[in-house]
């Protein structure tokens, strides 16, 4: 093998581009000017208006209930979209309509 080849393998790539990043950072932290620290500099700026600050916790309540919507959803797609021809096709009506219910129970449930 070439010496060149032994860069392309990946740990040595990884290192390498590690590396650059490492000095592209240190090259913009050097550029950037200095922080002074002035009266309202590091303030949330809301049009002039003094707002105080507030912590919001998000959850992934709502996260886990598209989550859940969109893979329902989309295995139902693909088992219909495979469904072969004949009368098996009533398996998969049956099929939308438990589909159709365990939906209806996801977006009613309180």
């Amino acid at each position: 093998m070439k010496a060149f080849d032994y860069l392309l393998s990946l740990p040595v790539a990884f290192l390498l581009f590690t590396g650059i990043a490492a000095l592209i950072y240190l090259l913009g932290k050097r550029m950037a000017p200095k922080l002074n620290k002035a009266g309202g500099k590091l303030t949330t700026y809301a049009c002039g208006e003094d707002i105080p600050g507030v912590k919001i916790q998000f959850g992934y309540r709502l996260f886990f209930f598209i989550a859940l919507f969109f893979t329902i959803m989309h295995v139902a797609a693909l088992m219909i979209a495979t469904v072969p021809a004949g009368k098996i096709v009533w398996f998969a009506v049956l099929y939308l309509a438990v589909i159709f219910l365990s939906i209806m129970a996801l977006v009613t449930r309180s």
